[in-house]
């Protein structure tokens, strides 16, 4: 990661600074099944709390990885899931206004259980099925607020009003 800023220059005419970090993609992994989700939980250093989130990350020694290595690996990684089927859904950015950072969204499904194989900086990460509507609520009360998974949800839900699932 790089943080920088720039000396920039508005169509208007007027000079300024523009504040910006540089972070590689990372691939986001919705994990369906049975009607529901595989989430994980894990503390957030930078809000100071734990919510839960659909399995996401990137590696930091390889940041051109293939999204889909990527996101089997992660997906292992946090959850112990292997997908029968990984399906791009799309590419977001997390927080343009700040950030280059994007993200691949993947759904995987044809789940089969496994082990995890979380990293020391997921320590305490925990993985569990919820059900759509609990997701929801989860949203709801504020306990799932990562906007990228609640970004990569709409792309759920598109993709399944077009296939008809």
């Amino acid at each position: 990661m790089t943080v920088r800023e720039d000396e920039t220059l508005r169509h208007d005419g007027v000079e300024g600074i523009y504040g910006l970090v540089e972070k590689p993609d990372f691939a986001l992994v919705i994990p369906y099944a049975d009607g529901g989700f595989h989430l994980v939980e894990q503390y957030r250093y930078a809000v100071k709390g734990r919510y839960w989130e659909f399995p996401q990350g990137s590696w930091e020694d390889k940041p051109d990885a293939d999204p889909l290595a990527l996101a089997r690996g992660e997906l292992a990684e946090e959850t112990g899931l292997t997908a029968g089927a990984m399906t791009p859904l799309g590419h977001l950015f997390a927080a343009y206004g700040y950030c280059n950072q994007g993200f691949h969204v993947l759904l995987a499904t044809d789940l089969t259980a496994g082990e995890t194989n979380l990293d020391e900086t997921e320590a305490g990460l925990v993985s569990r099925w919820f059900s759509e509507a609990e997701v929801w609520q989860l949203i709801a009360q504020g306990r799932f607020k990562d906007a990228p998974s609640i970004a990569a949800l709409a792309l759920f839900q598109h993709y399944r009003a077009e296939h008809g699932e």
